[in-house]
């Protein structure tokens, strides 16, 4: 598999374990002990996906995605502490594509890893091949599956892989009620436990990134019991 993983980590036995393992299933691997030296090396070259621990010294993992989130889409899965609810709750409001509480194993950091890859080459390639139905367009909303891509109003909206497919599963169906299994089986094709905490985090998230470019955004709906619609207007 030709895909490279950064590793951002400021405990090396950390680092040195799973990048091993991961070059052993055919990954490329960075590795980096701290935020601010990783910021840099991912924005200047980025990889296919990275992995940053969230209690880091210098820059956390929080700062280093929310400032990564600025400029880029680049697939993100936290290490967090175990229970530890308020950081995963954080991570993914900041655009997180996934969690894993440590300690983990790798083979469920392989799994995860292979899903969000999966996602991200569904949503950029699969689609690719589908000129004829690469635009979707809603109202304002304009969404490029080919590419990727997120307009609302004519002005972009950068989002993640994860967001990207929420709302897609939302804006097909304009003014039809999703529930959130719904949504977490859109976004979520492995057998990968996802809580509804999980979606209203990613819902809250695309809501702040679209007010960020129309404050009176107000196309995603929640039904309260029920789940979300999006409505074109």
């Amino acid at each position: 598999m030709d895909k490279t993983i950064a590793l951002v980590d400021d405990d090396r036995n950390i680092l040195t374990s799973v990048s091993i393992g991961l070059q052993a299933e055919g990954f490329a691997t960075r590795l980096y002990t701290d935020g601010e030296t990783a910021l840099k090396a991912l924005r200047d070259n980025p990889p296919d996906l990275a992995v940053f621990d969230i209690k880091m010294p210098r820059m956390d993992g929080l700062e280093l995605l929310r400032r990564l989130r600025e400029t880029s889409a680049l697939p993100v899965i936290f290490l967090t502490s175990k229970d530890d609810e308020i950081d995963e709750e954080l991570g993914l409001a900041l655009g997180a594509d996934d969690y894993i509480a440590k300690p983990f194993s790798l083979r469920l950091l392989l799994a995860r890893i292979r899903t969000v890859l999966r996602r991200t080459e569904a949503a950029a390639g699969d689609r690719a091949e589908q000129d004829e139905t690469a635009l979707l367009v809603r109202g304002k909303l304009e969404m490029d599956r080919a590419r990727q891509r997120v307009r609302w109003d004519g002005r972009d909206v950068a989002l993640t892989v994860t967001e990207f497919m929420i709302l897609e599963a939302l804006a097909q169906r304009p003014d039809i009620v999703k529930s959130r299994n719904q949504l977490m089986d859109a976004a979520y094709h492995d057998d990968i436990y996802v809580d509804d905490r999980t979606i209203d985090s990613h819902i809250k998230r695309l809501r702040k990134k679209f007010r960020q470019v129309d404050t009176d955004f107000d196309a995603i709906d929640t039904l309260y019991g029920a789940g979300y619609r999006f409505t074109a207007g």
